[in-house]
């Protein structure tokens, strides 16, 4: 009964992340004046980038996004939604940001029970969930000519590793995932709405004499 329940929420919280990631890309895209290719490019890259990057690195052959169809569906969907409604959505200046976080936390936690399921120990599977979590933000950035949130001081690639750990050392302690991925995804999402909203930030190098 667990598995199949979990079997559920993987399934729905990687939905709901590839929505949240294709609709931060094309609003994005849409800021940046691209066309409606322009758009939905960038909507289908960052919703499929980091789960594509862990597949790989896992030896999930091809990866998901290419053998299943309802990724691409999702990302199209959600592109021309945001290309189309981008006129409301843009009244909400933190909007971008906020989906970024839910794609992150979403896809960190899936992205580590899915490296453990492929037997990846814990401690690189909670390095999976990064990377799949902090893959597509990345190439947004990249294409769209932005520096990348993780190589920013703000809690990123950190607060994806902490939804990774708990679920990864949730699995070494023998509590099952069930329990650990929505608490995971929480804890993520509450670190970057914190780095959002009151600058939480990681530590930055001391400043020199000169500087």
């Amino acid at each position: 009964m667990n598995q199949h329940l979990l079997s559920v929420t993987i399934n729905v919280l990687d939905a709901l992340g590839t929505i949240a990631f294709a609709v931060s890309g094309a609003l994005l895209g849409v800021r940046k004046n691209f066309d409606l290719f322009g758009v939905l490019f960038l909507a289908f890259v960052v919703a499929v980038a980091g789960g594509m990057m862990r597949d790989v690195l896992i030896g999930a052959i091809p990866p998901a996004a290419m053998r299943d169809i309802h990724y691409f569906l999702i990302a199209m969907i959600s592109g021309l939604a945001t290309f189309f409604w981008s006129p409301r959505i843009a009244k909400h200046p933190n909007m971008m940001q906020c989906l970024d976080a839910v794609g992150l936390a979403l896809f960190a936690v899936v992205g580590t029970q899915k490296a453990m399921e492929f037997g990846i120990n814990p401690v690189m599977s909670a390095l999976m969930g990064m990377l799949t979590g902090i893959g597509g933000g990345m190439v947004r950035d990249v294409l769209s000519g932005e520096i990348p949130f993780v190589l920013r001081a703000d809690l990123y690639a950190l607060a994806a590793l902490a939804a990774g750990a708990i679920v990864a050392g949730g699995s070494f302690l023998g509590i099952p995932s069930i329990y650990t991925v929505l608490p995971g995804a929480g804890l993520c999402l509450f670190l970057r709405l914190m780095a959002i909203y009151y600058g939480w930030r990681a530590p930055l190098p001391p400043r020199s004499i000169d500087g």
